[in-house]
């Protein structure tokens, strides 16, 4: 477990291309990384599954054509390993992280959500990064049949009352507005 408990987690889901590592980032270099993390449920997969499959890992983070060919696979062995252990990326996520506020920047799935909130009911504020087709298409964005159909992309679509919904579609304005509230909370819980 974490060395610390942290005293606000932010818990970011959203479509591939929404602008959550945008947004989330900009939180971080705002808070500053003395009292925020940016923590990856995606990483601790990625680097076990580049492990087990003999794959660069370094390739498998980047947003590149390498992690598209290997996004398929990679979703079906990550929901073999939730079906096990639906915590086990959450627990490897939160190993290392001892500042007061956590940003999870890629809920992707129920159990996601319903591990943070088991684990710190107290501490948990659900975010949902939205951004229209156009705009995720204008950011590289191109559907593809068994990633943005699949339970990694869609599991949280319905059923989810999100505490926050930031719109992410290019208008600097409205997010700078919409960021500025949600510092305020993380800047008063990180005190």
């Amino acid at each position: 477990m974490a060395a610390l408990q942290p005293r606000l987690i932010l818990l970011f889901s959203g479509k591939r291309k929404s602008g959550k590592d945008y947004v989330t980032g900009a939180i971080q270099d705002r808070l500053g990384p003395h009292a925020c993390s940016i923590l990856r449920l995606s990483a601790p997969l990625k680097a076990q599954y580049a492990q087990d499959h003999g794959l660069d890992y370094t390739e498998l983070l980047s947003a590149g054509q390498y992690k598209e060919k290997y996004r398929v696979d990679m979703i079906q062995w990550g929901e073999s390993k939730r079906q096990e252990d639906p915590g086990f990326f959450c627990r490897l996520a939160i190993r290392a992280a001892n500042q007061p506020v956590w940003i999870v920047s890629d809920c992707r799935r129920m159990s996601d959500l319903q591990w943070f909130w088991m684990e710190y009911p107290q501490q948990c504020v659900s975010v949902r990064v939205e951004a229209s087709q156009q705009t995720r298409a204008q950011r590289g964005w191109k559907f593809t049949t068994g990633v943005d159909d699949a339970e990694s992309e869609c599991g949280l679509d319905q059923g989810v009352n999100f505490d926050w919904t930031i719109s992410n579609d290019g208008d600097a304005a409205l997010l700078e507005g919409q960021l500025e509230k949600l510092l305020s909370l993380a800047k008063e819980r990180s005190q």
